[in-house]
């Protein structure tokens, strides 16, 4: 007596067995393969570091969207100056009187010296702040290298001889110091140097400076990944076939482009969350009294913070580390999952 057994396989219909009993016959089993999505959805779910990361990250993403309803369930906000409405928690250096700057069931990160906002609130403001704008900059680079890299990459001649030169011309600027000296120029644009600068026009700004230095290395992937593609087979049948230009990249390209714009997307964020931290904590970015993490870390390295109350950087910075090192380790995972082959 034989049995069915099922053989796995890709659109294959199986049938084997014997005679199973008077009332058993032998059933025809359709066995459907799994789509490159799903292969890679099932590689990602078995790195147990990959999954923890994306936990991590995904955590980060839900206090920066509900730290409005965080705080009004805490009781506090970021923007009550508790030096001037409860002067007895400070001393007269404007330093918390309880240690540990002024950690306690009522503020649960303490006090921040000088003009004592409350620092979890200011945290979790902090880092909406800073992934609302780092996010903003990732998609506008995103776009922008997906334009001009797979137009360059496909339709090479002068197109590409272009936009290469001015990416070359673009990577030939010393970044950081670029972000420095054109943050005040670019807020000039907006506003009088005489009046106070908005907050919406700072942040704009910093969307403005990332993203103009930010988009040539995902557009340079993108252009050889493109200038690979348009010599397979498939893409010289789409163009015998009568297909445009257009509908070549957007049905041909793109679908094959998925892996190294998502991976290098995965990359890219937690690179411009340290940049427009850095900006802010060198004061040409966000300012107080609007929370940022950047902003916090100017803070804690002034002279008042530096000698009376350390445990002050510890909440952004151990913060800022997580965050970080749980973004570069799933970029890693998704790499892993998109292409099995690649060795750590």
């Amino acid at each position: 007596m034989t049995s069915p057994i099922d053989i796995e396989g890709g659109g294959t219909t199986v049938a084997v067995g014997g005679d199973l009993g008077p009332q058993t016959q032998p059933e025809a089993v359709k066995l459907e393969g799994r789509s490159p999505g799903q292969l890679m959805w099932i590689r990602f779910k078995r790195d147990r570091t990959g999954v923890i990361s994306a936990y991590v990250v995904g955590f980060f993403f839900l206090v920066g969207l509900l730290a409005p309803l965080i705080a009004k369930l805490y009781g506090k906000n970021p923007y009550t100056v508790y030096a001037d409405e409860r002067p007895e928690l400070f001393d007269s250096a404007g330093v918390p009187v309880q240690p540990n700057g002024g950690i306690s069931s009522e503020f649960w990160f303490g006090l921040e010296p000088g003009n004592g906002y409350d620092v979890f609130t200011k945290l979790i403001y902090g880092i909406r702040t800073s992934l609302m704008i780092s996010v903003a900059v990732t998609v506008a680079v995103v776009l922008t290298g997906i334009v001009l890299g797979v137009a360059a990459g496909y339709l090479g001649g002068r197109t590409d001889f272009f936009i290469g030169r001015v990416i070359d011309f673009l990577l030939a600027f010393p970044a950081q110091l670029f972000f420095i000296a054109s943050m005040p120029v670019v807020v000039s644009l907006f506003v009088s140097p005489r009046d106070e600068t908005p907050t919406y026009v700072r942040v704009v700004a910093l969307i403005l400076v990332q993203w103009f230095l930010g988009w040539m290395s995902l557009a340079r992937i993108l252009r050889g990944t493109s200038l690979a593609l348009r010599e397979r087979e498939f893409i010289e049948a789409a163009k015998v076939s009568g297909a445009s230009p257009w509908r070549i990249i957007r049905k041909e390209i793109l679908p094959n482009v998925v892996t190294p714009l998502l991976v290098q997307s995965t990359y890219l964020l937690p690179s411009f969350v340290t940049a427009e931290a850095g900006l802010s904590f060198l004061g040409v970015g966000i300012v107080e009294p609007t929370p940022d993490w950047g902003q916090m870390f100017s803070k804690a390295s002034t002279e008042l913070v530096m000698q009376n109350d350390i445990t002050y950087m510890f909440f952004p910075g151990i913060s800022m580390i997580i965050f970080i090192v749980a973004f570069n380790l799933l970029g890693d995972s998704v790499r892993d999952a998109f292409d099995p082959k690649t060795a750590r």
